[in-house]
């Protein structure tokens, strides 16, 4: 056994230098000498203008950029006040997700897939930062929660939500014939006028048959839009939007929402819309899949967390653990969340756990950033920002691609030794 003095170690087993030895103050050194040093450098500093100084100045911990933001006047704009005062919690924790969204993500060669979780479109973000994102290319297909599209409808179809006081008795609301998703107020009469709507629609020829949610949503989208110009009231559905973007929404949970509680309904009355969670799970994988095999990258903006968090990540262990295909993970990832890591669930866990399944490409690692916030304070600020410190991309139209891509992902899970299972496979051996 070494020594003491052979490796240098002192009391608990630590080095000497970590109790503060050498001529630098340290918390764990002794108290009186640095209290002396500390007093010299105030002389020292007083005499010779140099009240800068400090024992440890040039270590490497001290590289980042000091904390002295501007004076807040009002004149800055919102990408300025991101950049210059949001410096340290989850205020910095955005900045650099803006950051990252702007100089990393919003390249021409990233495909952006956006997740939507909590109720966000019936505060009006469909129509304030997601449609925008959209329209200007900063996202190229998105995931989102069958609720969110169902509220993101009733924008789209001329029917009011309103802001009320969350103090409210539920009691009276329902006598009043007023629902509350906390503080936004709506009359029962726009689930009622929406739910007719989309049984309407869904009977119509085109919606005969299965179909990935994609292309449901894509042809709710048109029937909205033609909704739209009729009233003369412009964009405000992101299901009519992404119809004449071109850009794919998927949900993930078809049935948890009431488009799917109104599909399930006219299913009673022999209807034969059904949407296939089988296709959604292979498009969205052949999405990430051809923007890797195209030479790109693949990004995730993750709104909240949920089932659209998973869905979106697991296309990387689609492919690679289930699929047998090649490869590594996705390459930028930023989430803004209000969910705790340390219960376990989907919706909190990190980007450096989902290195550990796959999904999410070990060495990139270092651009991916989480934002414990608010989704309604940050994604406005991130929408913003965007547009202010970048340009508009091409769209992608990703919508128009999804027969090439499911081509390609076919064809690279041929490539990779797989094989229709013969019929003879199929059947387990039984016990006897």
């Amino acid at each position: 056994m070494a020594s003491k003095k052979d490796d240098g170690r002192e009391r608990g087993g630590f080095k000497a230098s970590r109790h503060g030895t050498d001529k630098r103050a340290s918390a764990a050194g002794p108290k009186a000498e640095q209290k002396r040093a500390a007093e010299e450098r105030e002389r020292a500093g007083r005499a010779e203008g140099a009240g800068e100084r400090t024992s440890h100045q040039t270590s490497r911990f001290l590289k980042g950029q000091r904390i002295a933001p501007r004076r807040i006047d009002g004149t800055e704009s919102a990408a300025d006040l991101i950049d210059h005062t949001f410096l340290a919690y989850n205020a910095a924790r955005l900045r650099e997700g803006c950051q990252l969204f702007t100089q990393k993500m919003l390249a021409k060669d990233v495909t952006i897939g956006m997740t939507l979780t909590g109720a966000l479109t019936p505060a009006g973000l469909g129509m304030a930062a997601i449609i925008p994102l959209l329209e200007s290319g900063m996202v190229d297909w998105i995931i989102s929660t069958g609720a969110n599209l169902y509220h993101d409808a009733h924008f789209g179809l001329g029917l009011a939500m309103h802001r009320g006081n969350p103090q409210e008795s539920d009691v009276v609301l329902r006598e009043e014939g007023i629902v509350r998703i906390y503080d936004i107020f709506f009359d029962y009469d726009v689930l009622l006028s929406t739910d007719a709507f989309f049984r309407k629609v869904i009977q119509a020829p085109e919606f005969q048959r299965p179909m990935s949610s994609a292309e449901f949503h894509w042809l709710c989208g048109r029937y909205i839009r033609e909704r739209e110009k009729m009233l003369g009231i412009g964009n405000r559905s992101l299901l009519g939007v992404a119809y004449e973007c071109g850009v794919p929404i998927y949900t993930s949970s078809p049935g948890d929402s009431s488009i799917g509680m109104n599909i399930a309904a006219l299913a009673l009355d022999g209807n034969r819309c059904v949407i296939d969670p089988n296709q959604d799970v292979n498009e969205t994988a052949s999405i990430v899949l051809a923007a890797k095999r195209g030479g790109g990258k693949s990004a995730v903006l993750i709104c909240g967390g949920g089932i659209p968090k998973n869905f979106a990540l697991q296309t990387e262990p689609q492919i690679q653990e289930v699929l047998g295909i090649d490869e590594r993970g996705h390459d930028y990832f930023l989430q803004i969340t209000d969910a705790r890591p340390d219960t376990g669930g989907l919706s909190g866990a990190t980007p450096a756990e989902a290195v550990s399944w796959g999904k999410i490409d070990p060495d990139r690692l270092p651009d991916a950033v989480v934002c414990y916030l608010d989704s309604t304070v940050a994604l406005p600020l991130l929408t913003a920002y965007a547009h202010a410190r970048t340009k508009p991309r091409k769209l992608r139209r990703l919508y128009e691609r999804r027969e090439e891509m499911m081509e390609l992902l076919k064809s690279e899970y041929r490539r990779w030794g797989h094989h229709p299972v013969e019929e003879s496979e199929t059947v387990l051996d039984r016990h006897r």
